[in-house]
């Protein structure tokens, strides 16, 4: 993902600026903490406090620093601002019919908010990829894991 830019909802770009405050500003504190406690108690080798914070401290930095990329990388797009609100880009959600006129609704979101079972896909999945530019009538097609499915474009919304 280096050198690419990462588009993200306004409410995505804040739930990843909230995860990162939190594990800054409280986890990785208390776990400092506990870390500092259990390495004054003498033997390290078997103290199970300090090797599981010296892990859990390990994985808060980890995520941090990948955090840290992302929000860098992130490009905030606000769906509202859209100019053509009748073809599928980012931050719209879009109904789908299906050949048997099953309806689906999905929401087209950055890769860092994706969440199938709410109906958010990220911008880079094949679906996504599918829908970009597209109007109401159109058909897609999808090449997914069970074969290619066709879909109709049925409503387009920037709520």
């Amino acid at each position: 993902m280096q050198g690419k830019t990462n588009p993200v909802t306004p409410a995505g770009y804040a739930a990843m600026k909230a995860r990162y405050d939190h594990l800054l500003g409280t986890e990785r504190p208390e776990i400092v903490e506990i870390v500092s406690w259990a390495a004054g108690n003498g033997d390290r080798s078997e103290n199970g406090d300090y090797l599981y914070g010296r892990k859990r401290m390990r994985e808060i930095d980890r995520e941090l620093a990948h955090l840290a990329r992302r929000m860098k990388a992130a490009r905030v797009i606000d769906p509202a601002e859209q100019p053509d609100k009748a073809r599928a880009f980012f931050g719209a959600t879009v109904t789908l019919a299906d050949e048997d006129d099953r309806e689906k609704v999905v929401t087209l979101v950055g890769d860092d908010e994706q969440d199938a079972s709410a109906g958010r896909i990220g911008w880079s999945s094949p679906l996504a990829r599918a829908l970009k530019g597209a109007a109401i009538g159109d058909l897609r097609s999808v090449r997914l894991p069970g074969g290619l499915k066709e879909w109709e474009i049925v409503a387009i919304d920037y709520a």
